[in-house]
């Protein structure tokens, strides 16, 4: 079984910066792909950052500049930082892990239980 456990949302206001961590615990061989995407109300969960099979990172465009994913792999954890946040950046956000489990060595695809950001105007 592995857990993605995310923290650091909250309520901030427009231009201020936020960081939001995620951790995965369990019995995992490694972990392939780490990535943040965010939902926000009547949408679809959108990509917002992530590590490429290369280990390059991607961004959406609507972050680019803003954001920065980062990672520490000897922690298992994965970290998006929000800078200049805008209020159109209010939405759940969740990290993404696909693991490559210790005892079968299948891959799967694990997802942290969201956090809440809201970016007041």
């Amino acid at each position: 079984q592995v857990q993605l456990v995310e923290s650091g949302g909250g309520l901030v206001q427009a231009g201020e910066s936020l960081r939001l961590s995620c951790a995965a615990s369990g019995r995992m061989f490694s972990i392939r792909s780490m990535g943040w995407y965010r939902q926000a109300p009547g949408k679809q969960r959108e990509l917002v950052a992530a590590f490429t099979s290369d280990g390059n990172t991607n961004y959406a465009d609507f972050v680019k500049g803003r954001f920065a994913i980062s990672r520490d792999n000897a922690k298992n954890t994965v970290y998006l930082q929000m800078n200049s946040l805008k209020p159109e950046d209010t939405a759940v956000y969740y990290c993404n892990m696909g693991v490559l489990l210790l005892t079968t060595l299948q891959q799967l695809d694990y997802w942290g239980q969201g956090t809440q950001v809201t970016v007041s105007s």
